[in-house]
This record gives C-alpha cells, structure tokens and sequence, in this order.
C-alpha cells in the first residue's frame, strides 16, 4: 500500500481526530478535550514549537508524528523531540512509522538539530523493532512528579 508524507492542515481534524486517541488509547491515557482543541490549534499555529507529519493513504490519513525542538545545556543546537508517533493498526508494518520517524529525522537535520530521541513503554515491543533498528535505548529511566498546581 502507497502512504505518503506532508504537514498536517486544519482540514485534517476531522481524520487526525481518532488517530490521536488511538494513539492516547495505546498509552492508557485520557486527556480532556481542551487539550485535544490545545493540542490541534498548537500543531496549526506556525509561530508555536510543535509541528505535525501525517501519512495519507489514498485520501484517508493513517498515521501521525508531532515533534518539537528545545534547547539543552549540554550542546549549541537544539534537540528534537518525537513526542507523539501513531499508525493506525491496519496499515502497521507497512512502512509508515519508519517513514515518520524519517520525516522527523530530515526536519531535525534541517534545522541542524543536534539529536532525535523520543520515549517509548518499555512493553511496547513491537514498536522497538523498528526504533531498535534506529538506535538502541538509553540506559536512562524517566521520573515523573505529578502537576504541582
């Protein structure tokens, strides 16, 4: 099967829409709809630091990635950050995660990032064939402490 690349657009929501919670229903995870409406407008704004590649079979949008670059305090250039990355499971394996994680590897290069990396669970097995064939895991592990407002 044919999929395709390019930035996300607003006539996009209505097919983003069940990718993203899709993808929040993988993780195990519900967010309000205002973060939804959040999320859709910051990926749309183009003076915000959160960009959206989608890929399109046909005319019916498949999968996702958003990603960001910040600033470190080891290094002069930015790091890119994969937050978010889905494929709707009747095309897995055909491509279209690779091709993601690519197009988020050519926008870093681009911007002359200094590195990509993104997180994963540590269950999410059949996803880390394909990040393992990247990169291995870092030895780090994420602490998390819950809002503090």
């Amino acid at each position: 099967m044919d999929v395709s690349l390019r930035g996300v657009a607003l006539s996009d929501r209505k097919q983003w829409n069940p990718l993203w919670l899709g993808y929040l229903d993988f993780y195990e995870t519900k967010l309000s709809e205002e973060i939804t409406e959040l999320t859709w407008s910051r990926l749309n704004d183009p003076e915000f630091n959160l960009y959206g590649i989608v890929a399109v079979s046909g005319d019916k949008l498949v999968g996702l990635a958003h990603y960001s670059y910040r600033p470190s305090s080891w290094a002069i250039i930015d790091y890119c950050y994969l937050e978010d990355l889905y494929v709707d499971p009747d095309f897995r394996g055909a491509g279209a995660g690779r091709s993601l994680i690519d197009a988020v590897i050519a926008a870093a290069r681009a911007k002359e990032s200094g590195r990509v990396y993104w997180n994963t669970k540590a269950s999410n097995t059949r996803a880390r064939v394909l990040y393992d064939s990247y990169t291995l895991a870092s030895d780090f592990v994420q602490y998390r402490l819950p809002q503090t407002y």
